[in-house]
């Protein structure tokens, strides 16, 4: 099989917020470097970044501090973050904002004084989320967009990274290989240091927020090189995504927690609000405890007609409501649904994995040369994410991998022989489906969100899991069983379902085992059979990898470097750490 081979200095995989941050600092640090970002899909035109509708954490506010949020960070995520990653990103979101808007160009809205206006976000004890309207992932991703395209960065668009290639002889990462979508054929990139910035997304649930081109296939990739992915369990499901009916794709469509931490109301089906029966916080609580109470609600039988629940916003003003999320408003116009003057009805949403790669504060991993960035990194927010904090985490991370890789490539970066028996295998791997009879892709991709959205979801429990893991194994075989017709390869649709799917199966079967090793409830993972968070001061984390094409995983203790359980870094009951 015939491989186009193409050299560059710096190779960034994704062009959400961490691959354009870092292909921007990386091109500043040393102008002479050659840059390449990669995409599966269209520049600026894809990926989660773009879809941020709620804002950005930064405790710039009078009273707020780099501690409270930092405080808030640990708490959300039940201590189970990776501290010394955590205290990194608060610090550095505020340098990040103001980079954002004194360089990069993104107006956030303000106040009448001019400071940044920050709004309500929920499980955060201070109200720093600074967004534009509710459009903000849009402003951020035009404005970095703009700005690569006015350096010389290599773009290519429309390729499918399909598999990290090690160097020959074991020295670090040689570099990636790609399928060209545009004429179906294999492209081989050395480069000197690489970024993984593909941006996960758990699509493999009935409902899910993000683009149905996110896959996992950076996880996927990561795995099968060889590096270790951690809290895998955490699945962070949005408690409102807009339930559209079975023949919409928006159906899963985040409508943001502002929505909630404004003042919205959820109502069951009888019309009643029901929040306050799981948490005092109300529909304030973090997005676990909400989603918890949507999903129990539903469960019991107390729905709207399509089997979600309501949310609604009119007693706040439909004028007042649209001109403050103007994107949501016409979203569910277009669904037709009144947000501003009625009630839209809504379900939790697979929204966004806490887990993924090990990685250290300077964006490098285990692998001399592999970076990573964004949602394919784990161990900034442990159990849960707090709103808001997604995109910080991106833009704050891929700056740092940027300057990480350029200081690496002027030090010790260099070209490696790449091990050509890991590329063979990896076009032996997508070339597979030819070899086989056309099949029903769709059916069986709807057949896994079946199974993880009823065995591994919202509420966990041994038996149900036992039976998805089993069922996704099952599900796995049932793909190698179904082909792709080998005519034109080029923009082969169903050839890249199969090679979505296949990701997708084998992060659900991590997914899955890390499930059932947690035998407690923390954050985003809830056991119904074990539902106490269990001993803070002894917490373990996840850890897996891959050996002989199966998961192996360990449990391991999390270092309290910072602040340990019982303790905080701020005064006042705002800062008394939660103990559940």
């Amino acid at each position: 099989m015939q491989v186009d081979n193409h050299k560059t200095d710096i190779l960034v995989l994704g062009t959400g917020g961490a691959g354009l941050f870092a292909a921007l600092h990386a091109k500043k640090a040393n102008p002479s470097l050659r840059v390449t970002v990669t995409v599966k899909g269209l520049l600026g035109k894809c990926g989660c970044t773009r879809m941020v509708q709620g804002g950005y954490n930064v405790a710039l506010a009078a009273g707020d501090s780099v501690e409270r949020h930092f405080m808030d960070t640990i708490e959300g995520g039940k201590w189970l973050p990776r501290q010394d990653l955590a205290w990194r990103l608060v610090e550095g979101a505020v340098e990040r904002v103001r980079e954002l808007e004194n360089e990069i160009g993104c107006f956030f809205d303000r106040n009448p004084d001019g400071s940044l206006h920050s709004k309500a976000f929920a499980g955060q004890s201070f109200d720093r989320t600074v967004h534009k309207a509710d459009l903000t992932g849009i402003e951020i991703i035009n404005r970095l967009m703009e700005q690569v395209r006015a350096l010389d960065v290599e773009e290519l668009e429309e390729h499918r990274a399909i598999e990290l290639i090690p160097a020959a002889d074991g020295s670090g990462i040689s570099g990636v290989l790609f399928i060209d979508m545009r004429t179906g054929s294999y492209r081989f990139i050395q480069a000197k240091a690489v970024l993984l910035a593909t941006g996960a997304g758990p699509t493999m649930y009935r409902y899910h927020t993000p683009s149905g081109d996110k896959t996992c296939d950076g996880l996927a990739m990561a795995l099968r090189y060889g590096l270790k992915l951690r809290d895998m369990e955490m699945v962070q499901f949005h408690p409102t995504g807009l339930l559209g009916g079975p023949d919409t794709r928006m159906t899963g469509t985040v409508l943001e927690e502002g929505l909630r931490g404004a003042g919205g109301y959820l109502l069951n089906g009888g019309g009643e609000r029901f929040m306050t029966n799981y948490d005092k916080r109300g529909e304030r609580a973090t997005r676990d405890v909400v989603s918890r109470g949507i999903y129990a609600e539903m469960r019991a039988g107390r729905t709207g007609p399509m089997g979600g629940v309501y949310i609604q916003m009119s007693h706040l003003g439909p004028e007042k409501v649209a001109k403050t999320f103007p994107g949501m408003v016409n979203r569910c116009k277009d669904c037709g649904f009144d947000l501003a003057g009625g009630k839209v009805e809504v379900v939790p949403t697979a929204h966004y994995l806490m887990g993924g790669v090990e990685f250290n504060v300077d964006g490098s991993t285990a692998s001399p040369g592999l970076f990573a960035a964004g949602e394919d990194c784990g161990g900034v927010h442990g159990a849960n994410r707090l709103g808001g904090n997604g995109v910080a985490n991106s833009t704050v991370f891929g700056g740092i991998a940027g300057d990480s890789m350029a200081a690496y490539v002027a030090k010790e970066g260099r070209w490696r022989d790449p091990d050509k028996r890991i590329i063979s295998r990896g076009i032996e791997r997508a070339e597979y489906p030819f070899a086989k009879a056309p099949g029903r892709i769709h059916e069986l991709r709807d057949a896994l969100a079946q199974t993880m959205w009823d065995d591994v979801g919202v509420l966990r429990r041994r038996e149900a899991m036992e039976h998805g893991l089993q069922a996704v194994a099952g599900h796995r075989a049932a793909l190698r069983d179904i082909g792709v017709a080998d005519g034109d390869r080029r923009y082969n649709v169903t050839w890249h379902d199969w090679l979505n799917l296949e990701s997708l199966v084998d992060i659900s079967k991590v997914i899955s085992v890390s499930a059932l090793a947690r035998e407690n409830s923390r954050g985003a993972h809830f056991r119904e059979d074990f539902p106490e968070p269990g001993d803070l001061h002894t917490s373990c984390y996840t850890r897996v990898s891959a050996q002989d094409g199966e998961v192996q995983l360990e449990m391991v203790p999390v270092s309290f470097d910072i602040v340990k359980p019982g303790e905080s870094l701020i005064e006042g009951e705002a800062g008394i750490p939660q103990t559940t």
